[in-house]
């Protein structure tokens, strides 16, 4: 009994110890597959912007000279890149004319493309899955190769060098995509719900005006952000349809304006990019919640 009785508080000490043990092993295997990749993911995310954000508030003396600055620190910030963007620049200008051309071929991809993933997922014509994959295929075509004809079609029109050559190209790009995405949305939302409305007498636009679209904002909002990112960040059509100073967007207006030959304005440049990028930031924190639910399905049965 006796010794028993000795013999159960190491038998409890060894259980704890186990325990401790097991305990640091899930730790450290949670830091090495969780946290540590995450923290790298961060890093590497991060650090484009961390680098725009220093470089945008150095003088030039830090900037040409890192023997004695840290690159990775600013010793006496400045907004003097920021005041030569705004002032001596067309850059609000080049800002205004980006988000005009973003919104504005942003409504027409959704609008063509809500009524197209309509028709294709809803009347259900004879072809109407070949004729799904064909748009989708033609997003694979490369811009590089689609831009030459539309060329040809942008001056016949009387386009360029307009925001609207760029309106009315940028579709091109943007519509198969946002197509095929609603398209799969379309198809998480019951079909029931529009068999109702057509027994009430409802017509297909009311269904997709009333029922339909409510159920699909998420989606919606999906293919939106995914247009406003793809035309605010777009170069090449910009840079071919686009000549004059004024009417250039950013990502073309601070590469071609701001570099004068072999001179770099590196300051101006690093201000530009990074209050070129704060619209699409700005945009991506209002309709995050919604841009996630579209990833995980619509409305279920």
């Amino acid at each position: 009994m006796t010794d028993t009785a000795a013999a159960l508080p190491e038998d409890t000490v060894t259980d704890n110890e186990i325990t401790s043990v097991l305990s640091s092993e899930s730790r450290l295997r949670r830091i090495v597959t969780i946290y540590l990749p995450l923290a790298v993911f961060i890093i590497v995310l991060l650090f484009p912007f961390y680098w725009m954000g220093i470089t945008t508030f150095k003088p030039d003396a830090e900037l040409l000279d890192y023997k004695h600055n840290n690159p990775f620190w600013i010793s006496s910030p400045t907004f003097q890149n920021i005041r030569k963007l705004l002032f001596d620049t067309d850059y609000p200008r080049w800002l205004w004319t980006t988000m005009l051309v973003a919104f504005g071929a942003t409504f027409l991809s959704l609008l063509s493309s809500v009524l197209a993933a309509y028709a294709l997922e809803r009347l259900r014509f004879k072809g109407s899955g070949y004729v799904g994959l064909g748009i989708y295929m033609a997003y694979l075509v490369p811009p590089s190769i689609l831009f030459i004809p539309l060329a040809t079609v942008v001056f016949q029109m009387g386009l360029f060098d307009t925001p609207w050559a760029l309106i009315l190209t940028y579709p091109t790009f943007l519509i198969p995509f946002c197509t095929w995405l609603l398209i799969g949305y379309f198809k998480s939302i019951p079909y029931e719900l529009e068999e109702c409305a057509l027994i009430d007498g409802a017509s297909r636009l009311q269904i997709l005006r009333r029922i339909t679209l409510p159920l699909a904002v998420p989606g919606l909002i999906s293919a939106g952000i995914f247009a406003f990112t793809l035309s605010w960040n777009e170069f090449i059509y910009a840079l071919a349809f686009i000549s004059s100073s004024e009417n250039k967007t950013v990502p073309v207006a601070i590469l071609t304006e701001l570099v004068q030959g072999d001179v770099y304005q590196w300051g101006a440049l690093m201000a530009g990019s990074l209050l070129g990028s704060l619209p699409v930031a700005i945009f991506y924190s209002f309709f995050v919640e919604y841009y996630v639910s579209s990833l995980t399905g619509a409305v279920k049965e």
